[in-house]
């Protein structure tokens, strides 16, 4: 196997593995009022882990159409960057349970998505595409959080 492939695999389970690792499901979350068209608990693993596989396949994409050291080392560092305000969405919604934090963060994590899609465009289109499902979902979990922080203000800080 090559390397930019067992090497994207192995980022995006990391990134997956940390946030689910970082999940906590518990008396707080269950307590929060939550809008009624939020997807049910079962489906946010299979969405992430489409996620995480469109993800990886989009960096390799994008590696593998890049030419220069300095293209690469540019793509490398936008994923890194997403890898962790990725986690951090989730150390702040759930562990700090913080949602009014996350939800500022939740726009460095889409920004960084965005970035990653412009990025691998001018290189692949096919690579660009394949980040449209994470941009699609972070911006509905972007709204579903900023609904939460409404349904909820006793969470905010006075």
């Amino acid at each position: 196997m090559r390397k930019p492939v067992v090497i994207s695999a192995l980022s995006s389970t990391a990134v997956l593995g940390l946030g689910g690792a970082l999940t906590t499901i518990g008396p707080w979350y269950f307590s929060l009022r939550k809008p009624s068209w939020q997807p049910p608990g079962w489906a946010f693993g299979p969405a992430w882990t489409v996620i995480g596989g469109t993800t990886a396949w989009a960096a390799v994409t994008g590696w593998d159409a890049l030419t220069t050291r300095r293209q690469r080392t540019t793509l490398l560092c936008l994923f890194a960057a997403n890898g962790a305000v990725n986690v951090a969405w989730t150390v702040l919604f759930f562990n700090r349970q913080r949602p009014d934090l996350a939800l500022r963060e939740v726009v460095l994590l889409w920004l960084s998505i965005a970035a990653l899609l412009v990025d691998l465009a001018t290189v692949s289109r096919r690579a660009a595409w394949l980040m449209a499902p994470y941009l699609a979902w972070v911006s509905f979990a972007a709204y579903l959080n900023l609904v939460i922080v409404r349904l909820n203000p006793s969470v905010r800080p006075s």
